[in-house]
């Protein structure tokens, strides 16, 4: 490996270490009731956002606040000697993506059928810290 190349993977790990990640796949809600929940807490700082959804009476919000405090739990297996309050970390990106549909049936009148689909969907948060340039 050249230098440059072994110098630009070590900035890229660098970058990385501030950044943490959490997946939730195949969560049974459709995405719709899902983004209601994730537009309240999309930019917020991480203790502001735990409390926003600990307090919303949707029923999406138990699932993101599970989800929240894993990603949390992942920055800090990242960076074990940090603070998380010293970091300043805040919800850099929240995307919620359609899932897999189960399709049923329903019984209509005259002999009819019509079809029921039951969404689910894929919900990833990417944590990030505020101030960039703490460490130099």
């Amino acid at each position: 490996m050249g230098v440059r190349k072994r110098e630009r993977a070590e900035q890229i790990k660098e970058a990385n270490k501030q950044v943490a990640f959490a997946k939730l796949n195949n969560c049974p809600t459709s995405p719709r009731k899902m983004r209601l929940v994730a537009d309240l807490v999309r930019g917020q700082k991480v203790e502001k956002a735990l409390n926003i959804l600990r307090f919303s009476s949707k029923e999406a919000s138990r699932n993101l606040e599970k989800l929240l405090l894993s990603a949390i739990a992942n920055w800090q297996a990242k960076n074990s000697d940090s603070n998380i309050e010293e970091a300043g970390l805040i919800v850099k990106e929240i995307r919620v993506d359609g899932g897999m549909m189960l399709k049923r049936l329903r019984p209509a009148p005259q002999g009819r059928a019509h079809r029921i689909r039951k969404r689910s969907n894929h919900v990833t948060i990417v944590l990030g810290s505020n101030n960039n340039t703490q460490s130099n």
